[in-house]
């Protein structure tokens, strides 16, 4: 069994598409366990994922990582999977993750982002944007070559073992991906996959611009 963890905040309108997306892998789905960790959303998030997840449960932990944390706690799966509740992994994402573990010298696997969810965006800024995103995946496969990495919450998944023991994401306001590295990577194997494809929503990016 693979666990995936995804923490939630007032996401009624894209929860139940991410959780669709993992619902439909090409892993069976009796295989797969579905944990939504909420920050206490105000809107209907807990009524639309409930009826798809397997776990809900509200937050305790502090911070985005703190919510990934209690998840991992409750995960049944040896290797638990991270995404957020505004995208939506490819079809063979996890089957690309498990392929992974296969390999038990592995403790760590991340993948890439592609944009979507461009909503009125015009020709000429999507464009813009999916350039971004093919500069910086593209940066994140140069910098893996000299072992260099971070394990974006959005695509990454670990052997639970290891994470717990490497004691989980800290409360950092930001860069907490980053940090969980330089931990993990001392416990065997972290490992950049650019099969391990996730659609990724550019509404957060969008309120700051490019």
């Amino acid at each position: 069994m693979i666990s995936v963890v995804v923490p939630t905040y007032n996401e009624e309108k894209n929860i139940e598409g991410c959780l669709k997306s993992l619902v439909d892998q090409t892993v069976p789905r009796e295989d797969i366990d579905i944990i939504v960790v909420d920050g206490d959303s105000k809107d209907r998030t807990r009524e639309t994922a409930e009826k798809i997840a397997d776990t809900f449960i509200l937050q305790t932990s502090e911070g985005v990582g703190g919510a990934r944390n209690d998840g991992f706690a409750i995960a049944r799966g040896d290797v638990v999977a991270t995404t957020d509740a505004d995208c939506h992994p490819h079809p063979d994402w996890l089957e690309v993750i498990q392929r992974n573990f296969k390999d038990p010298k592995v403790v760590a696997v991340t993948g890439v982002l592609v944009p979507f969810d461009f909503g009125d965006m015009g020709g000429l800024e999507e464009h813009a944007y999916r350039l971004m995103f093919s500069l910086s995946n593209a940066l994140l496969v140069a910098m893996s070559w000299f072992g260099k990495m971070h394990l974006c919450g959005a695509n990454s998944a670990f052997r639970k073992d290891v994470f717990l023991e490497a004691g989980g994401y800290l409360p950092l306001a930001y860069a907490d991906d980053v940090e969980i590295y330089k931990r993990v990577k001392e416990k065997g194997v972290v490992r950049l996959d650019t099969g391990m494809r996730i659609n990724y929503s550019v509404r957060r990016i969008r309120k700051v611009g490019l």
